[in-house]
Parts: C-alpha cells; sequence; structure tokens
C-alpha cells in the first residue's frame, strides 16, 4: 500500500482509531490524544510499517496499543525512578544508617549476580528495555533481531531473573 492510500484508510479510520485509543488510555482524552498522535507518526516515519498480514485496521490497533501499553510502561518507570529519589532525598538518615547501606549494597550485589545468570542476549534485552528506555520493538532493532526473537529474550529473560532472585532469597532464608 502506498503512502498517500494509507494515509487516507487511517483518516477514514481515525474516530474509531480514537476511540479505541481512549479505551486502551483509560479514557483518559489527553493521553489518548498523545497515543493516537505517536501511533500516527510511527506509521509516517516508517517504525511501523504495515506489511498487510492483516486488515489495516487489526494492524493499526496492535500499534496503537503498543503505543499505549509503551506509554503506561514509561509513566510506571519514571513514577518509581521519582519515587526512590524522593524517599532518599526525604529521608537522609536512611543513607547515614550503615545497616541500611549494607541491606541495599547486599541487594544490588544479589541483583547483578542474578542478572549475570541470564543468557547475553536476555541481559542486552532487559538493559535496553529497563535502563536505556527503550521498547521492546526498539530493541529488537537494536540487537538486530527479529521482533518476536526479541519478545522471547525479554520474557525469558525476565521470568530467569525472577526464579534466580527466588532461589537466592531461599538460600539467604536457610541460613
Amino acid at each position: 500500500m502506498d503512502q498517500s492510500s494509507l494515509q487516507g484508510e487511517l483518516e477514514r479510520m481515525h474516530a474509531s482509531s480514537f476511540g479505541w485509543a481512549l479505551w486502551c488510555c483509560g479514557h483518559r482524552q489527553d493521553e489518548a490524544e498523545e497515543v493516537l498522535q505517536t501511533a500516527y507518526l510511527k506509521v509516517l516515519d516508517g517504525r511501523a510499517a504495515f506489511d498487510g498480514r492483516s486488515s489495516l485496521r487489526t494492524w493499526f490497533f496492535a500499534v496503537i496499543r503498543r503505543t499505549a501499553a509503551e506509554r503506561d510502561r514509561r509513566r510506571w518507570l519514571r513514577g518509581q525512578l521519582f519515587e526512590r529519589w524522593q524517599v532518599r532525598e526525604l529521608s537522609p538518615a536512611l543513607e547515614a544508617d550503615p545497616e541500611a547501606a549494607a541491606s541495599e549494597s547486599e541487594n544490588n550485589r544479589n541483583l547483578l549476580r542474578a542478572v549475570a545468570g541470564l543468557s547475553t542476549r536476555q541481559r542486552q534485552m532487559l538493559h535496553l528495555v529497563f535502563y536505556q528506555d527503550l521498547t521492546v520493538e526498539e530493541a529488537s532493532r537494536a540487537m538486530d533481531i527479529s521482533l518476536g526473537t526479541a519478545r522471547t529474550h525479554f520474557e525469558r529473560g525476565k521470568r530467569r531473573l525472577r526464579e534466580i532472585l527466588a532461589q537466592q532469597e531461599a538460600h539467604h532464608d536457610r541460613r
């Protein structure tokens, strides 16, 4: 489908696309508008390309859903980071507490050991998504692997990381 035909079809689907974006954004109109605009930009700049394996509507609705999910994930991560920063800023006494510092240091070491137990691709995928704030799709392009393979590494990496951390916790509890 050429670019002008694609744009025409997207224009005809705008009302239903906006309705879907509203639903994906929990009926928050301002967020739905931003998600839909971002989805349109992804199509226009080629980050999302229609390959004809499904209907245009199904494909574009998936782009909208992924875009909304990316936005939610980023908002959640920012909230987590802000909360950690705020706790540290509001409670400097915690930093002065050697016991708390030792516990945090041990937690960091445990996490580093757990991450080291992942395959290289799983480590890379988790790093790109969680620390570099890329989507799984963007990370797949950065790693030059298919999106399906990237999703597999991402999901298996998260699952394996949880398993390793649970094993470490169980081992620590037995001591």
